[in-house]
């Protein structure tokens, strides 16, 4: 939740949820008020939590009244959740799986998360396949009867990983008919650790280009990424139209001397709709001031230009990141509540 304080911590004053955010009307420029603000964000092996680290700095070293920290968490899917239960404030965020919550199809079919706001786009979330030299997998197709590693339990990368296996006619879950492929549910750091051990034949790592796990495969263990051909991309695309081709360039990794066809989707920064209008426009701002020095933080943030800041947004815009926009000439997507 977002906790005010007013005034000295002697006077202890605490107006703390969403009917504080309501009422307060100082801006966030009084040093009499204090935000504490949660960033939810994943697995320290991406980029997400690095990044979103990177904001919390930025946040709290710039702007008075702000004390921004940010969470390691399982991704996209614990993040709403944290953002629904007021224990998150900010999140980083997948756009597929955040118009699923806020429209309540799919995973969320009868659930909508209405309290879901964009503030952002980020940067592209790449799917990177890798796959262990010698485990005879050269293509997604040739996962059937191997093992993989497609993500956290409750992870965005873990339904990114149903998804893309279901155009080649695969399966891992239980519950979802006839399983082929043998699954580990666990993090990035852990999946890269089973590559290095032989223990897996498949990791999906989704992340920006470079993200961490990824390149610590590549330095410690015989790994290359696998394309994915552009008739799934196609098939993908028409089941799951947030998913757009990408190309992984050579030189990204160590050893990586072809380029490599992928896809990825939009990452976004969300928020809940009870933030101040104000909070939320002088947040978005300072992100844009600042940009130099989060992408010394991670090269992911070069991608953060004002004139993309809607790209891929997909579900309503909070009112204080759309003014920033519209403020800078960018034309705000009409996106039914």
């Amino acid at each position: 939740m977002v906790e005010i304080f007013r005034g000295k911590r002697g006077r202890g004053l605490i107006i703390v949820g969403l009917i504080a955010g309501l009422v307060l009307v100082t801006g966030i420029g009084n040093a009499a008020t204090e935000y504490r603000i949660n960033v939810a964000t994943a697995t320290t092996g991406g980029v997400y939590y690095p990044l979103g680290n990177a904001f919390a700095q930025v946040w709290t070293k710039n702007l008075s009244g702000v004390r921004a920290s940010a969470q390691a968490t399982a991704g996209t899917p614990q993040n709403i959740q944290l953002m629904g239960t007021k224990e998150a404030h900010i999140a980083f965020g997948q756009n597929g799986v955040c118009y699923c919550a806020y429209y309540g199809t799919m995973q969320y079919d009868g659930n909508p998360q209405k309290f879901i706001r964009g503030m952002t786009y980020l940067y592209p979330n790449v799917m990177h396949f890798v796959a262990r030299k010698g485990s005879g997998v050269k293509s997604i197709a040739d996962l059937k009867g191997k093992k993989f590693v497609p993500g956290a339990v409750a992870s965005a990368t873990e339904i990114n990983g149903r998804e893309i296996l279901s155009v080649y006619g695969l399966n891992y879950m239980k519950d979802k008919g006839e399983v082929n492929v043998k699954a580990d549910f666990v993090g990035y750091n852990e999946a890269a650790d089973l590559i290095k051990n032989n223990q897996t034949d498949v990791s999906l790592i989704a992340g920006g280009i470079p993200t961490a796990a990824v390149m610590d495969m590549f330095a410690s263990a015989h790994v290359e990424l696998m394309n994915i051909e552009e008739g799934k991309i196609k098939e993908l695309q028409e089941e799951y139209p947030w998913y757009f081709p990408i190309i992984v360039p050579k030189g990204t990794y160590p050893g990586q001397n072809e380029d490599v066809l992928t896809v990825a989707v939009a990452n976004i920064l969300v928020c809940t709709d009870d933030l101040p209008d104000d909070l939320v426009y002088t947040l978005v701002k300072t992100l844009y001031d600042k940009h130099d020095d989060l992408v010394a933080a991670h090269m992911a943030a070069k991608d953060m230009k004002i004139g993309d800041g809607m790209k891929g947004m997909i579900i309503p815009i909070h009112p204080g990141a759309a003014k920033f926009f519209e403020e800078n000439g960018v034309e705000i997507p009409d996106v039914g509540m």
